[in-house]
């Protein structure tokens, strides 16, 4: 092995360690708690090595969303196929989405409430966000009729995100979440 390869080796590993120190501080502790000198503490490097990997905490924040992203396409992708038809494939994306929200609150805030340094919805996103975005749109497919399935899809997601939002900051009763999400799933499959 080169020590080039080595080196890079290395880097990534560290911004394995950063990324990974400030997810589980998030979710332990809240976005609030995670600054560059408390993740310099965690991982037990210095500041400026973080600042050699990430400029700061938005792009720390933005790196740990796209692994979200990813993580979430995974779980709706096997939540999709696993359904025997398209009603089906719908109400299991719906609570395979509900259920990942309420799993990593701060996972899901980085990925959709917080302000990050990604671009959305156009050809520069992420490819996990593009992934996340088509396991919705493939769920939504059979279902579109004469409607345009990106926008469809976008308004199912914003349902989705939408209830789960206005639950989470206790905007709406919590014993009524599967019951609205039921409603939701029922009005989009006609």
């Amino acid at each position: 092995m080169s020590i080039q390869t080595r080196r890079e080796r290395e880097r990534a590993e560290r911004e394995r360690l950063i990324v990974t120190a400030a997810r589980e501080l998030a979710e332990s502790e809240g976005w609030d708690a995670v600054t560059t000198r408390r993740l310099a503490e965690e991982i037990e490097y210095s500041q400026p090595v973080l600042y050699s990997h990430f400029k700061g905490k938005g792009a720390i924040m933005a790196a740990v969303a796209v692994e979200g992203f990813a993580e979430l396409a995974a779980e709706l992708r096997a939540a999709r196929t696993s359904a025997a038809d398209p009603q089906q494939a719908l109400t299991n994306v719906g609570a395979a989405y509900a259920a990942y929200a309420e799993r990593r609150p701060a996972l899901y805030d980085a990925m959709f409430t917080h302000a990050i340094d990604l671009p959305f919805a156009s050809p520069q996103a992420p490819a996990a966000l593009h992934e996340a975005f088509a396991e919705l749109r493939e769920t939504v497919r059979p279902l579109a009729g004469d409607d345009d399935l990106e926008t469809l899809t976008e308004t199912f997601w914003s349902g989705l995100h939408g209830l789960l939002t206005l639950m989470r900051n206790g905007r709406l009763r919590y014993e009524e979440h599967d019951r609205r999400l039921s409603i939701l799933i029922s009005r989009f499959v006609g």
